[in-house]
């Protein structure tokens, strides 16, 4: 398959922008998903459905193309956490994750639209948040922003200084794909990087 055949399904702009770092030429379409948890869904669960999901909504307008879905749920004290889309509710959630662990759970999964053959990853991420007072949370928010984000926080950026330590395998991964598991999958369909 030629490699300008990839479609990320995805209007993030955070993931475009990671996918963009392997250059690949690709193109980004918003796929229509409902992103609601089925009730009792575990997050791992839930982040692998979506990711599917959100590459299978663009088979069928899309043949001959891999098309790569991903699909991020983060948790803190076995609740899940969206994103919080206001200043106050991001707030709230770093006020809740401080001092606190937060993990996240993200999901990457390529179909090949011609067979509908596809494979799936999960990339699990622990943030270790520091102990942060109300001015150190309201003085981020008000940099940043992070209304779109889960968790609240952008880890490419100024939302490092909220944590003592990161544990994973990717930090691709935090801000929306992890990267060195969609290499080893992008491979598996013939599509190398290097």
């Amino acid at each position: 398959m030629k490699i300008n055949n990839l479609i990320l399904a995805s209007s993030s702009p955070y993931r475009q922008a990671l996918l963009k770092k392997l250059h690949l030429n690709f193109k980004a379409i918003s796929p229509e998903v409902d992103e609601r948890p089925l009730e009792n869904e575990a997050p791992e669960t839930l982040a692998l459905r979506l990711g599917k999901l959100k590459a299978q909504a663009l088979c069928e307008k899309h043949p001959d193309h891999l098309i790569i879905g991903s699909d991020q749920v983060a948790v803190i004290n076995d609740k899940q956490l969206g994103k919080p889309g206001n200043r106050a509710k991001a707030i709230k959630q770093l006020q809740a994750a401080s001092g606190n662990t937060v993990t996240f759970f993200t999901s990457i999964c390529i179909i090949n639209s011609n067979t509908m053959h596809y494979m799936t990853d999960l990339d699990i991420s622990t943030v270790f948040f520091k102990t942060l007072t109300r001015q150190q949370i309201e003085h981020y928010v008000d940099i940043e922003k992070p209304y779109d984000c889960a968790g609240s926080f952008k880890s490419e950026s100024l939302g490092i200084a909220l944590f003592e330590k990161i544990q994973g395998d990717d930090p691709n991964a935090l801000t929306g794909l992890p990267l060195i598991k969609l290499i080893s999958l992008l491979e598996k369909f013939g599509v190398y990087v290097l």
